[in-house]
């Protein structure tokens, strides 16, 4: 199942997506909440209802006539895990780390699938990330890897867009990965019975049509399971929060010269039995914002 937070001019609310129909869960199952965080935090018993009316084609509108955001809108947590791809830690010349190395991007980067992406007017540094996204769907903590799965609702593409020089002067990263719109995903979160095994998926990465990143989920250093039961031992993860779980190799920051993204740029990310994402890269209006 598809699940997917969209709007048609009419509000934002979340469906299923069947070929190229949405389901909207607003009609077809009003009694269920319409924000995909309530929905996933009402638990089992609101996947199972929403199952009950995928096949519901009096409440389906064309894909084509609406706009997909992201499938979180505003998640409690977008965490992130650093050097977690063996391929990229040799591009970077780093050693394999011994525990897991986390950062958080904010909130306000959550972008849309397919919206631009900002190319900050304090950079011309501006990296893509290609990335698994999981999304959250049970409250956990203190969960061993062997039962994690139970608390992942399902996967989406994301970009873990970084600036580079930014990313550098911060210690911790954070400055470098929470830029506005840095952190877009989706189109929709594919439930786990759609996906299989989340650590067999191809993940590739295109600029302008030109494939910059070639792997496999089955390269993570950490996979899944593990990142939940290693973060879950620190604190509580919630249902909508999201976790980028890593990038490989063929990023811009290890090319030379690198090759950074650049306004009017296309970056297109593609996972097997997920989808894709695709982003433009737009100037951003450096314009004072107060209240």
């Amino acid at each position: 199942m598809k699940l997917a937070t969209f709007t048609d001019g009419d509000g934002a609310r979340i469906g299923i997506v069947v070929g190229e129909l949405v389901i909207d869960l607003s009609a077809a199952a009003p009694d269920l909440p319409t924000d995909m965080t309530a929905f996933l935090a009402a638990g089992d018993a609101a996947m199972a209802r929403a199952r009950e009316v995928q096949d519901d084609a009096d409440h389906a509108l064309p894909v084509d006539n609406v706009e997909f955001l992201a499938p979180v809108t505003r998640p409690g947590k977008i965490l992130a895990i650093g050097l977690n791809y063996a391929d990229h830690i040799a591009e970077t010349g780093s050693q394999t780390p011994t525990t897991q190395i986390w950062f958080n991007k904010q909130t306000t980067a959550t972008n849309a699938p397919y919206a631009g992406i900002v190319k900050p007017s304090v950079s011309d540094h501006v990296d893509y990330e290609g990335e698994l996204v999981f999304v959250v769907g049970k409250r956990a903590k203190h969960v061993p890897a062997e039962r994690a799965s139970e608390v992942i609702a399902g996967f989406c593409c994301g970009n873990d867009v970084s600036v580079r020089d930014w990313q550098a002067a911060s210690r911790t990263m954070q400055m470098g990965k929470s830029f506005d719109t840095h952190a877009p995903f989706g189109p929709w979160i594919v439930t786990p019975d759609d996906v299989g095994d989340p650590h067999t998926l191809g993940l590739r990465t295109f600029v302008n049509g030109e494939k910059r990143q070639d792997s496999n989920t089955r390269h993570l250093v950490f996979n899944c399971f593990e990142q939940i039961a290693h973060l879950t031992q620190a604190f509580t993860l919630e249902p909508g929060d999201v976790i980028f779980t890593g990038t490989s190799a063929g990023v811009a920051a290890a090319m030379d010269p690198s090759p950074w993204l650049k306004v009017g740029d296309i970056v297109r990310i593609e996972i097997d039995r997920v989808g894709y994402i695709e982003n433009t890269v737009v100037e951003e209006k450096a314009n004072t914002v107060i209240g």
